[in-house]
């Protein structure tokens, strides 16, 4: 089993002992548990272990009460809860039990946003550290492998992506066969058991038609059409969807000139190997004719995985005029614009758009291509 080590897992580490609740989230079979239990080994204080998906847990937490929790916390000065989101109210639950044990820090692992399941009653505003975690990053393999490894295991990245489970599958039948399974077993699991939700037969129809568009804008109106929903539930169903973290949103940027894209939105997944899963197609590059697409997303994605990891603070975008002048990726932070243009193939007559470069004259601009895109979503 090859055992990647987390970028997260260190910062996580140093937090312990702050009387905060750590919350990790990601989707199913992200390595959640996995990273949970390393941090656990690693806690030199006595600590409790809870699965919120036990039944008996969940009826325990709900009595919120100081005496109940301090006959289940006792003298432990570490409390983790994995699968937190399966709890009723369990923002609620938090939030009393960090406030009334000044020496207890609460980690709570969730396949969602807290938000997305649960009343999560009062905020934990200042009681909070919140950590996301992914499919492995460059900036995680990057520990485990030199750049010849990595080049080895481009093509089946941009295929397969990266969950750890794939990671350690050696046959490519064994790797779609995985992710098939991953998406239809437990990462729609989320969505599909949400309460009150209309028309979950056609979530996996909403992924597919956004699967086909990754790189490109999407008309929430149009979608709905497709699919027969008003353009307010499609919107509904991004959100949730971002929520479980299986696909993100990528704004355009605009200060309202003229000729400016303002409010359109492109959609990405956080990882290739599900958005092939979702359209049933892992064919080989030499195969397809969809690389320019998977690379994209494969390029967006990694760079805001290693933003976040590295708390950069960035915000993302892509920048597009009406009369088809487009930018693939824009970065804005204190100030200062960069802005991307990815290319699957190295082309030096690519150059920058007229009109944002008669707009942005300040900003900076950079290709990324096969031969430098390490040095743009690694270390």
């Amino acid at each position: 089993m090859k055992i990647i080590e987390r970028y997260i897992e260190n910062q996580i580490v140093r937090d312990l002992g702050k009387n905060k609740v750590i919350i990790i989230s990601g989707t199913r079979r992200v390595g959640k548990t996995f990273l949970l239990q390393n941090i656990l080994n690693q806690y030199k204080g006595k600590y409790l272990l809870l699965n919120g998906e036990d039944l008996d847990v969940q009826s325990l937490l709900n009595n919120r009460t100081i005496a109940n929790y301090q006959r289940i916390i006792q003298d432990n000065t570490l409390l983790a809860i994995d699968e937190a989101q399966s709890i009723k109210e369990i923002g609620a639950n938090l939030k009393l039990m960090i406030d009334s044990f000044p020496t207890l820090t609460i980690i709570a692992t969730g396949s969602s946003s807290f938000d997305l399941m649960n009343q999560t009653g009062e905020p934990l505003t200042g009681r909070l550290i919140q950590y996301y975690l992914y499919p492995i990053s460059q900036i995680e393999f990057e520990k485990k492998e030199n750049i010849l490894a990595t080049k080895k295991h481009f093509e089946e990245r941009l295929i397969f992506g990266a969950y750890p489970e794939v990671n350690n599958l050696t046959t490519l039948e064994e790797k779609s066969g995985y992710l098939l399974q991953l998406v239809q077993s437990y990462l729609l699991k989320d969505i599909l058991n949400f309460n009150g939700l209309k028309h979950s037969d056609k979530i996996s129809s909403l992924l597919r038609l956004i699967a086909f568009q990754v790189g490109s804008e999407v008309s929430t109106q149009e979608i709905g059409t497709q699919l027969g929903m008003n353009r307010q539930t499609v919107e509904s169903y991004l959100d949730l969807l971002s929520k479980v973290f299986i696909i993100f949103k990528l704004p355009s940027y605009s200060n309202n000139l003229r000729k400016e894209i303002s409010k359109s939105a492109k959609w990405y997944f956080f990882d290739n190997g599900v958005r092939n899963a979702i359209i049933n197609d892992f064919r080989l590059p030499a195969l397809r004719n969809d690389m320019g697409l998977l690379w994209e997303n494969y390029i967006v994605s990694e760079r805001i995985k290693k933003n976040q990891y590295l708390n950069n603070h960035t915000q993302h975008y892509f920048w597009r005029t009406y009369d088809q002048q487009e930018i693939d990726l824009i970065e804005y932070k204190n100030g200062e614009l960069v802005a991307y243009e990815i290319k699957f193939k190295a082309n030096k007559k690519t150059k920058i758009p007229g009109a944002f470069a008669k707009s942005y004259p300040k900003a900076v601009f950079s290709i990324i291509n096969t031969e430098n895109y390490l040095d743009f979503i690694g270390m």
